[in-house]
């Protein structure tokens, strides 16, 4: 196969520069570093709330297990498989990734090929026929194969394959925020339902102690000892209890219905019985402030989103340098089968090419001040997550400490109420003060044995929204560096 030495001498040459733009390549635009953050050295309200002991009550991943419920246990983990929401981030997170490997192709050649073969006649009257000297009917058998790629130079691609690597780790945090919002969820929900079934349980307890009012006061009023009043006064007061009593099933039948849709399942498939226990809030170790940035998962979020814009800074500025690219083509092609894929029927080229933008009218310099707004917009964004962490653990270590000290007050506000109970009952079947001062004291004891099942619910739920304010856990370095 003939040669042209001058033309093998150029491949070389062409690929040498190519190899000396690589080893010269830089990137434009700034390197990133984590922009400071608002900081304090302790929480304000970790001062009245003490951290758990021993260390094994340190928050895990399944930082439900800490409540010892086998229930909530069972429901919490089908969260993770059969939960929809979840689901759609979940997907959001696997296109990330997807890019990711897609932006990557862009650091090698693109080879593509292709096959032809045709059969041709030209015009005998154009201007390049010769009669006899060039056939005017021919076949014509083609298969080249063209590559061609643009050396990073600029750093275009290597930002632009850090910006999506960072995005990707952005929607993996995002992934693991919804999951802990989901799973709080349940567990809110959760506690409030086991709150109404306490509250029903004394509902009924106190409906069944009303009832034997009610037939005390029947017979004292046959016995001449008690007025039609009384009796219609005892009649009411157990009439509004059983329909309180009832009201509390509409709520509890929303918590059971919302558990069911968190778990996946359709609400009627899902039947949770009702059931009392003694729960005691858990004491949850806030940790060091600092720590918190690592831990949520929607900070980390926040600071991926922001290094993936400082990657677009660099990407706008290398819009203002030339481009280059390398190209090249080679095949075989013939007017016959028979010598298709002879040397003679050889071809290739091999070429450097350079394009750079002379004048765009200001559109590189608008596209690199609206990556340097986006920037800062995602720094104000970070530091705006930062401190509604803060807020989020303040507010619920706040609230424990003040609920444990309402719950006390509150256990001793039925204790008391009980005794007024007992006194006015026992005052008025010596025939000593109306039934009415039975019914206040009554009312009393209810309302203080409802509230303190109330405060006991807030105190479990303040738990769970504790420890997803301090992210239920978790830690940025489980992100993926992929």
């Amino acid at each position: 196969m003939p040669t042209h030495p001058q033309a093998l001498m150029r491949v070389p040459a062409v690929a040498a520069f190519g190899l000396l733009l690589c080893a010269t390549a830089c990137m434009v635009g700034p390197n990133y570093h984590r922009p400071s953050a608002p900081a304090t050295p302790q929480f304000k309200e970790a001062a009245g709330w003490q951290p758990a002991r021993p260390i094994d009550q340190q928050i895990r991943g399944s930082w439900w297990q800490i409540y010892s419920d086998p229930e909530l246990n069972s429901l919490e983990k089908q969260v993770a498989v059969s939960n929809q929401s979840l689901k759609v981030t979940l997907s959001q997170y696997t296109e990330a990734r997807a890019m990711v490997q897609y932006q990557r192709a862009e650091y090698f050649p693109f080879l593509s090929a292709s096959t032809g073969a045709t059969r041709q006649r030209g015009s005998e009257n154009r201007a390049t026929f010769f009669n006899g000297v060039v056939p005017n009917q021919y076949n014509d058998f083609s298969l080249p194969l063209d590559v061609n790629w643009e050396p990073d130079i600029w750093g275009r691609v290597r930002r632009t394959v850090r910006a999506a690597r960072e995005t990707a780790q952005a929607s993996a945090a995002e992934v693991v925020n919804v999951k802990l919002s989901l799973q709080a969820e349940l567990a809110l929900d959760y506690f409030q339902m086991r709150g109404l079934d306490e509250q029903k349980a004394i509902l009924d307890r106190t409906v069944a102690a009303y009832r034997k009012s009610l037939h005390l006061n029947l017979q004292l009023f046959h016995a001449g000892l008690a007025s039609q009043l009384e009796v219609e006064q005892a009649r009411t007061q157990l009439e509004a209890a059983i329909a309180q009593d009832q009201d509390l099933g509409v709520a509890r039948a929303q918590d059971e219905h919302a558990i069911a849709v968190l778990t996946g399942h359709p609400p009627a498939t899902l039947t949770i019985p009702p059931r009392t226990a003694p729960y005691t809030p858990p004491a949850v170790p806030p940790g060091l402030p600092s720590q918190l940035l690592e831990r949520r998962p929607d900070v980390a979020a926040a600071e991926r989103q922001m290094a993936a814009a400082n990657e677009q800074i660099g990407i706008a500025r290398s819009a203002y340098y030339p481009n280059f690219s390398l190209s090249g083509s080679g095949g075989f092609e013939s007017g016959s089968l028979g010598n298709w894929f002879t040397g003679p029927s050889s071809f290739w080229s091999v070429g450097l090419s350079a394009a750079d933008t002379l004048l765009d009218w200001g559109q590189r310099h608008a596209v690199n001040t609206e990556a340097e707004a986006n920037y800062n917009g995602t720094v104000a964004n970070y530091r705006q997550t930062v401190l509604t962490a803060y807020q989020e653990v303040e507010d619920n270590l706040a609230a424990l400490r003040i609920l444990e000290r309402e719950a006390r007050t509150e256990g001793r506000t039925v204790a008391s109420a009980e005794r007024q109970e007992a006194i006015a009952m026992r005052l008025y079947q010596q025939g000593l003060d109306p039934y009415i001062n039975v019914i206040q004291a009554q009312t009393v004891v209810l309302s203080s044995e409802v509230t303190a099942a109330g405060i006991q619910t807030r105190r479990m739920t303040a738990t769970v929204l504790l420890i997803k304010a301090l992210g239920g856990g978790w830690n940025a370095n489980q992100l993926s560096s992929d």
